[in-house]
């Protein structure tokens, strides 16, 4: 019998043949014989894309060796042109540029539909928001298994056209309140909810929507952008009686369907890691993608679209991009000069561009102060040697801060070496007061230091939130207050990220507004231990 997943997934892709204006499906699957056999489904006539797709490839351009064996201008599609669905692979890996690129290319029309094969390993791999907002449906088939896996469903032709299937006139309302109920804000949601129980009426070969059918297109457009788990409302009181109707609305085709049988089908299909994610989810808002900042430069990294320019010292001419620049005025230049053979002006040369990631320094600030500071550097060790042994795949450098008493020492320098971290992490002071502006100063400078060096800095604060330490040493809880705000703003001001762990027994007030004014996620972790603590940063450390 075939899985609940592999079947939505396959149904998934007979609704996208029918209405392709529900924009697509993300599968997460790694590549095997799973994801073949649901890929088989998919249209002969799709196209297929890669996260490194140049924009020629996409909308079309300049055919270089046409034109310049004709003499003239010669055009040729991109894979847009065509009407279709569009197939993209290792789509966790797709860029900002090309996922906005196709978004609009989905806002623009119903010609197309995408499919996103999305083959993320880690939970932070995951298919761009923005461009997963714009597709329908969502299905993870990591865990389903060959055997779990039906046959292919071949997509038949719908006996009704989904331009005759009608919806009752209550429907919307009752969608969109459902949505609020999950904690989803987006308006697509509750439209493809409607536009899905059409798609799915006419495969039915009805000409009505039905409560069958309105149920499962809320659970497969709903249920993995829920935000929250709605709960089951007891009714102390009987319910109301409905509104008498106008007389303008009489004979309205309207379905009586209480809100709680679409909840339930929609809490049918959210994960049970649902909570889990929705705060990894939070933590990781606008943190990055994980990695080091962007660097541009005409030497290394990933290939970018070249760009017109001289020829310098340490530019490297883009031929292929500078022979396309110069091909339309081929004819021009020779009826001009009358001369043959290839022309070239200065304005045609095209440099080559590259994207390289900096390192990233993650520099912990931890809080050594009072009874419990042996245990929270105990915690803290751990979580250091802990991403240290990630750094050589994530390309981390650590830096630990610990503050006490009147002042804040650096432990330890940034450094990537597990050895030297182990040996300064070996005996580490605690006790006294609780100077976190002074804490926050010192990281401060680290992070500076390291921004001249090319390396892009996070700072980890790790403290119960009991500042009563001002930066000038007095023992004055309100300045010490007033003094970490400051310094807060200071390190918004310089766009250096940071993360707030709260390690208290109970979150701290202070500790939250600290985090809002740093724009730093807030992570209130009591208890922690060094694995928790590692695991929690790296998760609000990626996309």
């Amino acid at each position: 019998m075939a899985s609940q997943s592999w079947t939505h997934a396959t149904l998934a892709l007979q609704l996208l043949t029918v209405d392709p204006g529900l924009g697509g499906i993300c599968i997460r699957a790694r590549s095997g014989p799973v994801r073949d056999r649901l890929t088989a489904m998919i249209a002969a006539n799709a196209r297929r894309l890669h996260p490194a797709i140049s924009d020629e490839a996409l909308f079309g351009g300049l055919d270089l060796s046409a034109t310049l064996a004709s003499g003239h201008l010669v055009q040729q599609n991109g894979l847009l042109a065509t009407p279709g669905p569009l197939v993209l692979a290792m789509a966790e890996r797709a860029t900002t540029a090309l996922a906005a690129r196709l978004a609009v290319a989905l806002d623009r029309n119903d010609d197309h539909c995408l499919i996103a094969l999305d083959e993320g390993a880690e939970p932070d791999e995951v298919l761009n928001p923005k461009l997963a907002e714009r597709l329908a449906f969502h299905v993870d088939l990591s865990e389903c298994r060959l055997n779990d896996a039906g046959d292919a469903v071949p997509v038949t032709r719908t006996k009704v056209a989904l331009r005759d299937v009608t919806m009752p006139t209550d429907i919307i309302a009752q969608v969109t309140r459902i949505a609020v109920d999950l904690g989803i804000d987006s308006m697509r949601a509750p439209l493809f909810a409607m536009r899905a129980a059409r798609a799915h009426a006419a495969l039915a070969g009805n000409t009505k929507v039905t409560q069958d059918d309105l149920e499962i297109a809320c659970a497969l457009t709903l249920a993995h952008r829920a935000t929250r788990i709605p709960e089951p409302e007891t009714e102390e009181e009987p319910p109301a009686p409905p509104p008498e109707q106008n007389d303008e609305n009489k004979g309205e085709d309207t379905l009586d369907l209480p809100d709680e049988l679409l909840l339930e089908a929609v809490r049918a299909l959210l994960p049970d890691n649902l909570l889990e994610q929705i705060t990894a989810r939070k933590a990781r808002a606008g943190r990055g993608n994980g990695t080091g900042a962007a660097r541009k430069g005409n030497r290394r990294g990933r290939p970018l679209p070249s760009r017109a320019g001289r020829i310098s010292d340490g530019a490297r001419i883009d031929i292929i991009g500078t022979l396309r620049a110069a091909a339309p005025w081929q004819t021009i230049r020779r009826n001009a000069s009358g001369r043959e053979g290839l022309q070239i002006r200065p304005a045609d040369i095209r440099i080559k561009r590259f994207e390289e990631k900096s390192d990233r320094l993650l520099i912990f600030t931890v809080d050594a102060s009072g009874s419990a500071a042996l245990s929270r550097l105990a915690e803290a060790k751990g979580a250091v040697e802990l991403l240290l042994a990630q750094a050589y795949a994530r390309r981390d450098h650590v830096a630990l801060v610990a503050f006490r008493g009147t002042e804040a020492e650096l432990l330890l320098p940034p450094t990537r070496s597990l050895v030297q971290t182990k040996r300064r992490l070996a005996a580490l002071p605690g006790g006294g007061g609780t100077p976190l502006a002074a804490g926050m100063v010192t990281a401060f400078d680290q992070a500076t230091q390291a921004s001249r060096r090319g390396l892009t800095p996070t700072i980890a604060i790790l403290t119960d939130g009991r500042a009563n330490i001002a930066l000038d040493g007095r023992a004055d809880r309100k300045q010490a207050a007033t003094d970490a705000q400051q310094i807060a703003r200071v390190l918004r001001a310089s766009n250096v990220d940071a993360i707030v762990i709260d390690t208290g027994n109970r979150p701290e007030p202070a500790l939250r507004n600290l985090a809002q004014t740093l724009d730093a996620a807030y992570l209130p972790l009591p208890r922690a231990d060094a694995e928790r603590l590692s695991k929690s940063v790296a998760a609000a450390l990626a996309d």
